[in-house]
């Protein structure tokens, strides 16, 4: 009997590599209590308004959503002072990603470039589809070269994708470097879309300094992706937005799943677009929190890279071993962080920023580890 087979290009594939999960690592150690601060997810959990709605719209889960999600669609729209025909809502930004690429390019003949490392869905939902995906390595500094990733842009390139601020690193370039790489890429490649990916933009100290969208400067051949999982607090609901060009967000809704947006889902990220107070008491205690964590992790000798994001990037010091052993001696502990392996980068990790004795935590573990110092 024949074999059923995938395609070369999933058979190929490398999955992507999700953080531990806290009940596996209470599993494996047999601990009670364990911190996550691995998967960038929002340090105070989610808003009461957003429990209070979902418990609220419990009922009407046997419901379908209304189709093409409107009212958050205009709550969107008042957000980001735009117009709503450029708004688009995903089952997560990943869905996003996924019909962009499927919707502007064709199997076998185009193209898509990114940078290395990035976020892993880019080149994954690339390959799945079909795409040749080209990769830039990224500085060592991890700034971005974008004179090298233009680059890479010929006539095949239907889409370039660009996270600001990045991720792992948080590097976050200037807003005029992004309007400047639209306007070449225009100039270029008139048929390429840019893919400004804004997930932890709003983590930045001044957003409008770095966000082309904050900014409304919204380029034709640009679009921008943001999300609910992080500051809205809502990464178990998967939910997702973009702002795209007027034309490309109508394609979008043609070739989108019909309910792909759940009504909880829906409701929740009404709740968490009324909910300013949660929101900016999650930025406050990201930045507060963020400067905590770079402070203590160079006090202890590491390098630490620069965020405009929830999430710091550090190396240990000269001496202290591998990383891969620091992240085991924390979990042995009870603190889940991020390991860099999938990323190409065995000697880094990354944290996110938890709430403040999650942080007080991890940095007197750290000590214990790197120094033997008891908190």
């Amino acid at each position: 009997m024949p074999e059923i087979s995938a395609r070369p290009e999933i058979e190929a594939l490398k999955p992507y590599a999700p953080g531990r999960s806290i009940a596996e690592i209470q599993d494996h150690y047999g601990l009670s209590q364990v911190i996550k601060m691995a998967s960038n997810e929002n340090p105070l959990g989610a808003s009461p308004l957003v429990r209070e709605a979902i418990g609220r719209h419990a009922a009407l889960a046997f419901r379908y959503p209304q189709g093409g999600n409107p009212r958050l669609i205009k709550a969107l729209a008042a957000f980001h002072r735009v117009d709503a025909n450029r708004l688009v809502v995903g089952n997560g930004s990943d869905e996003i990603i996924d019909l962009l690429i499927r919707i502007l390019a064709v199997p076998g003949r185009d193209s898509l470039a990114c940078f290395e490392p990035c976020f892993s869905i880019y080149p994954i939902q690339g390959r799945i589809s079909g795409v040749e995906v080209r990769r830039c390595p990224l500085e060592k500094d991890f700034s971005f070269n974008f004179d090298a990733l233009l680059g890479l842009v010929d006539a095949s390139t239907r889409l370039v994708f660009v996270t600001t601020p990045d991720n792992p690193s948080g590097w976050c370039p200037a807003r005029g470097a992004v309007r400047d790489l639209a306007r070449r890429l225009a100039r270029l490649a008139p048929h390429c879309l840019l893919v400004v990916d804004e997930a932890y933009m709003d983590f930045a100290e001044n957003e409008a300094d770095h966000s082309l969208l904050a900014a409304r400067e919204l380029p034709d051949n640009t679009a921008f992706l943001r999300t609910f999982s992080k500051s809205f607090g809502l990464a178990g609901l998967r939910l997702g937005y973009g702002v795209l060009p007027p034309a490309l967000a109508a394609c979008y809704w043609r070739a989108r799943l019909p309910f792909s947006v759940n009504i909880l889902a829906e409701e929740a990220g009404l709740a968490a677009l009324a909910d300013t107070a949660f929101r900016e008491a999650t930025l406050a205690a990201v930045r507060n929190g963020r400067a905590v964590l770079q402070a203590g992790l160079t006090a202890l000798g590491c390098t630490v890279w620069p965020s405009a994001a929830n999430f710091l990037l550090f190396r240990l010091p000269a001496g202290a071993g591998p990383a891969e052993g620091c992240f085991e001696a924390l979990l042995r502990r009870g603190i889940i962080i991020r390991p860099l392996k999938s990323y190409n980068l065995p000697d880094h990790l990354r944290v996110s920023v938890g709430e403040e004795h999650e942080n007080a935590a991890f940095l007197a573990a750290m000590r214990d580890i790197l120094h033997g110092e008891k908190a």
